[in-house]
């Protein structure tokens, strides 16, 4: 709609296309927009969150590490509410490693708090290896450092609020799988018991470079990972 001026303009100004903290958007985007709130270092901490604590042992170690990681709940009881990290905190009776956790946890925290994708920080704990050498968790699978499970913990929250996709076999890859491991076995009673994921592999399965498993055979005339299915022959 065209808008006539009626009298003489003295001065003007150019309203600058700036987001806005808050909604991440344009003013005059915000103006027609649904107040939505993203997160954003301005966040203020409720007085309440909510979390998973998940416990890490280690051969590296008598004593265990507690990681806990707390979520704010965003736009709750709308159709936009999203679960977030905020914070995360590690406990040990180990004092080792205390400065650099310490150092660690305030650091993730604070990209937590940034807003915005904050998957990146899997891959870049998950490539920190130990110059002593890393170590085989329950199930199976490698861990090349402390800090590079202690990513995986991060993921695997990620996973849990949705922040990452889950990764995993479909349903006809999983039925293939379990048949190789019931043949190799030659045990019916072996498929029933993958299905429960008890990483039980064979003691001269070797480690995958995909999935870091200790779960690769010969199968079919190819090495085949059983747990994630990957296979030299494509």
């Amino acid at each position: 709609m065209a808008i006539k001026i009626e009298k003489k303009i003295v001065g003007y100004e150019v309203v600058k296309d700036v987001a806005e903290p808050k909604t991440g958007k344009a003013p005059l985007e915000a103006a027609n927009a649904p107040d939505i709130e993203h997160m954003h270092e301005q966040v203020q901490r409720p007085e309440e969150l909510e979390g998973s604590t998940y416990k890490i042992k280690t051969p590296l170690s008598e004593h265990a590490l507690y990681v806990t990681i707390n979520d704010i709940v965003l736009n709750k009881g709308t159709e936009h509410e999203v679960r977030r990290p905020f914070e995360i905190f590690i406990n040990s009776k180990n004092m080792d490693h205390f400065q650099w956790i310490v150092a660690l946890t305030r650091i993730v925290s604070a990209v937590f708090r940034k807003g915005g994708d904050c998957t990146f920080l899997t891959e870049e704990l998950h490539s920190v290896f130990d110059p002593r050498g890393g170590y085989f968790k329950k199930g199976g699978r490698f861990m090349p450092s402390l800090v590079a499970e202690i990513g995986d913990v991060i993921e695997q929250h990620l996973r849990k609020i949705g922040m990452i996709e889950p990764e995993g076999l479909d349903e006809h890859q999983r039925a293939f799988i379990e048949k190789k491991r019931a043949e190799l076995r030659g045990e019916v009673e072996y498929a029933e018991e993958a299905e429960s994921h008890t990483g039980d592999y064979p003691e001269n399965a070797q480690l995958c470079t995909k999935c870091s498993t200790k779960a690769v055979i010969m199968m079919d005339g190819c090495m085949t990972c059983l747990s994630c299915g990957d296979s030299k022959c494509g």
